[in-house]
């Protein structure tokens, strides 16, 4: 008998046991998010979802605002504490049938709009400075009165007008080989945007005209402008704004007040300075929705240049980051688009809308920051006011379009199955009828024969 065994019978080999597994470390699990969420990010309808989903969040939010920072300035007006997000409101309302209408519209058709957008807005801005027709919103000589309350601001749908005949232009001397001449690259898409900003010029109104002039480089360099026609494009626009400022007490005023965090003896950079306060005073998530305390007469133009201000003290630091990410994502849904497309005026008109968008975004941010000198811009989508949301608006749906036109996207989209919704017109018996399929835009592939009789 075996020592090894009481029983007799040999011993049961005894099971080895596996080497435990290599549990991979934490970092590996991180890596292994961030993949996920790359992958996500890079799906076809990213920038589709990005644009419609970050428009509309900055619009929303953007009447919340409205509707609290206009309250007090309306009451002091004897208005109803409604009037102004009312107003805007309305306009919301109109700029989204407008941005149903552009994303459905197909690109043959906003290029063919092209050129009566740019008579239209050449016209509205000249008859501007026509007296009795044309008045003066502080100090700006660029409005025209609709009847009652209503106005308009034809400078704002030069943008638009720009960006869109501008693209068109470029697109089809792209496809005659004519961009690699200087010549053709500036002739008369230069002259045209001069043109526009010598009418808003002629009302004062500087601020628009940066945004006119980024919109004019954000094009020359899409179409690969040399750096030596760029800087010198770039250098004569610099001189000619140093004269302009120069020559205009409250423009060098506004220059002074970068920084400022005082105001003066004689009630300078009152603005500037209450802005800051407003910004200082919301703390990491501010004081709550209607707790403004600045606008109550303090800061001046609290819903419209200076709505930023208010959201930072009303939301604080969480609301102005949370602004600031979505206008970030709308950029990058927009470079996106422009840099995947093969169409020279998709790509053209795609970066125009993006610079123009996040350029005014930048200008009427920092001057609230106190980065920049204030220029008097609206924040596109956020701030009140009718006349700059309808045509970004307008804008945005174009970039919607654009975006859903990409192969890939349209692929996707292609592929996309509801819910629900059961095929109509599955007649017959429980026992007979067919088995259940449902509604889905996926393309059927034609049956084939499989050659069995």
């Amino acid at each position: 008998m075996s020592s090894g065994s009481r029983t007799g019978r040999p011993p049961a080999p005894r099971s080895v046991r596996a080497p435990a597994a290599h549990r991979p470390a934490r970092e590996n699990a991180f890596v292994r998010s961030f993949t996920r969420a790359r992958r996500a990010w890079d799906r076809p309808l990213t920038a589709y979802y990005l644009i419609l989903g970050g428009s509309l969040l900055i619009t929303v939010l953007g009447l919340v605002m409205v509707y609290s920072a206009s309250q007090i300035t309306a009451l002091q007006k004897s208005l109803p504490g409604s009037y102004f997000f009312r107003k805007q409101m309305l306009a919301a309302v109109i700029g989204a049938v407008l941005l149903y209408v552009a994303s459905r519209m197909p690109v043959k058709l906003h290029r063919a709009l092209a050129y009566p957008f740019l008579a239209g807005a050449v016209f509205l801005m000249a008859l501007v400075q026509v007296p009795g027709i044309g008045m003066a919103v502080n100090g700006n000589q660029n409005w025209i009165a609709l009847g009652g309350s209503f106005q308009i601001q034809p400078s704002e749908f030069g943008k638009l007008a720009l960006v869109l005949w501008g693209a068109d232009l470029l697109a089809r001397k792209q496809e005659r080989n004519l961009l690699a001449q200087w010549k053709h690259m500036l002739v008369p898409l230069a002259p045209v945007a001069f043109l526009l900003l010598g009418l808003i010029m002629l009302g004062g109104d500087m601020g628009t005209a940066i945004i006119l002039t980024a919109i004019l480089f954000g094009l020359l360099w899409l179409a690969g402008a040399p750096t030596r026609l760029f800087v010198g494009v770039l250098a004569v626009a610099a001189v000619l704004g140093t004269i302009l400022i120069q020559s205009s007490s409250n423009r060098l005023d506004r220059f002074r007040c970068i920084g400022a965090t005082e105001m003066g003896p004689d009630g300078s950079c009152w603005q500037a300075v209450h802005g800051i306060y407003a910004l200082a005073s919301g703390g990491l998530f501010g004081s709550g929705l209607g707790a403004s305390v600045e606008k109550w007469g303090q800061l001046p133009e609290a819903h419209t240049d200076f709505i930023f201000a208010v959201t930072g003290e009303e939301l604080g630091l969480a609301g102005t980051l949370s602004v600031l990410a979505l206008f970030a994502a709308l950029g990058y849904a927009g470079i996106r688009v422009a840099g995947r497309t093969e169409d020279p005026f998709v790509r053209y008109a795609a970066g125009g809308v993006t610079t123009w968008i996040t350029a005014q975004a930048v200008i009427n941010m920092g001057a609230v920051l106190g980065l920049l000198p204030i220029a008097g811009v609206p924040l596109p989508l956020f701030s009140y006011g009718g006349s700059a949301l309808l045509p970004t608006m307008f804008a945005i749906g174009l970039m919607i379009a654009f975006a859903r036109d990409e192969p890939a996207a349209r692929a996707a989209l292609a592929m996309r199955q509801p819910r629900f919704g059961r095929k109509r017109g599955a007649g017959g018996t429980a026992s007979n009828r067919s088995p259940r399929s449902w509604n889905t835009m996926r393309r059927r592939a034609p049956a084939r024969s499989s050659g069995e009789r």
